[in-house]
């Protein structure tokens, strides 16, 4: 019997995936719990028609995604914070610190997707910013001690 995954199963597949079962396994667990449909001919059309879909909107959301990278690449970036008369900030620049000043100049970013260093010193530093699991972006940040 063969069936198409709804969703990942393990030792089966992945979703989409067209694989051969025994019959009770399939009419008893896979459909009943809803993890598989039988694979008619119109069901296989309709997984390739999702797939292709799936596909389209992966594509768009990539070049969304580089876009957002475009614009904060050449992008410098100023953080005014506390600092002592050695330049040694009271605290440390957080990447919360960092989506804020990116979100002012018009580019959302979840902070969670900053990967910046422990940023303790006045100077310049980089951040690594993750729009996509294939598009990063390097940011320049530039730390400056404020006036009191």
């Amino acid at each position: 019997m063969e069936v198409i995954l709804k969703q990942f199963h393990k030792g089966l597949g992945e979703k989409g995936d067209v694989v051969k079962v025994k019959p009770g396994f399939g009419r008893n667990f896979l459909i009943p719990q809803g993890l598989a449909v039988l694979a008619t001919d119109s069901a296989r059309r309709a997984i390739q028609e999702e797939k292709r879909q799936a596909a389209h909107k992966l594509e768009f959301l990539k070049q969304q995604a580089q876009t957002e990278a475009d614009k904060i690449a050449g992008m410098p970036l100023m953080i005014e914070t506390l600092a002592g008369a050695d330049g040694k900030l009271f605290g440390s620049v957080t990447a919360l610190q960092i989506a804020t000043k990116l979100k002012e100049k018009g580019v959302e970013v979840d902070r969670r997707n900053i990967t910046v260093e422990d940023i303790r010193m006045v100077g310049e530093y980089e951040a690594l910013v993750h729009f996509h699991k294939e598009v990063k972006a390097t940011l320049k940040i530039e730390v400056v001690a404020a006036d009191r």
